[in-house]
């Protein structure tokens, strides 16, 4: 069973990214934040409708916004989500 998307579960979800996916969350500034000069970034927080990046351009923190295409149902949508974006921002990024 997966979990809705409150502020303990976004917490978790970010820690993890954080830690282990930190070239995807670039990859999401990049692509889908139109911050195509973002040098590192991490994910701030969660929500069914977007996430909360801040990314590094040239020694400066930025704030940036990600939406969706579609509004989350779970923690488990999330997961998939991320990981279908993260393949689409590579593939336009060799493309």
């Amino acid at each position: 069973m997966s979990d809705p998307i409150t502020p303990t579960v976004s917490d978790r979800i970010c820690q993890h990214m954080n830690d282990d996916h930190s070239n995807a969350i670039i990859l999401y500034a990049q692509v889908f934040g139109n911050v195509p000069e973002t040098e590192t970034a991490i994910m701030e927080s969660i929500d069914p409708e977007g996430m909360n990046l801040s990314a590094t351009v040239q020694g400066e923190n930025i704030p940036i916004r990600v939406k969706f295409d579609h509004i989350l149902e779970d923690s488990e949508d999330a997961h998939h989500t991320l990981i279908d974006m993260v393949k689409k921002a590579r593939s336009s990024q060799n493309s």
